[in-house]
């Protein structure tokens, strides 16, 4: 019974953690963050999350239902604490993939580039705000400069 208090403490405090702001993660040093499933008597990793000094995640490790590995993230910060590449790899379905992305002064993401694992592009989307810093649209663009998609945004106000 004791084992159980144990496991169900650590589960809370871990969820904890995850709910932490980067602040939080930071000012407590912490570098991991586990999480675990407890099913039928058997505890099954859910997910790992791994940060830098600065609080900011840099990998993430996402488990199947059986607690195998099914995809790896892995995360580069520009100076302003922005995500400049996200790197993931999907285990399952054997594909890697590359985003990169651009910003502009105020902060907001403005492009964001799509490669595979040989490095190829394979479509770009690029974002557009209005005065108020709402995200109004994403035009998908395929490597050839071709739009394939534009993803409306609209906002209802009170």
């Amino acid at each position: 019974m004791k084992k159980y208090i144990a496991i169900l403490c650590f589960l809370f405090f871990i969820g904890n953690i995850l709910a932490q702001s980067k602040k939080e993660v930071k000012k407590n040093g912490i570098k991991s963050c586990k999480v675990i499933d407890m099913e039928n008597g058997k505890t099954l990793d859910n997910k790992k999350t791994v940060f830098d000094k600065n609080g900011e995640t840099t990998q993430e490790n996402n488990y199947d239902k059986e607690g195998r590995l099914k995809s790896t993230h892995f995360y580069k910060y520009n100076k302003n604490g922005d995500v400049e590449e996200e790197e993931e790899h999907d285990v399952t379905a054997g594909k890697t993939e590359k985003r990169v992305f651009k910003y502009n002064s105020l902060g907001e993401k403005t492009e964001e580039q799509v490669y595979d694992a040989a490095g190829k592009k394979i479509k770009t989307h690029i974002y557009v705000y209005d005065k108020n810093g709402l995200k109004t649209e994403r035009k998908t663009i395929d490597p050839f400069e071709k739009i394939i998609c534009i993803r409306k945004y609209s906002y209802e106000f009170k």
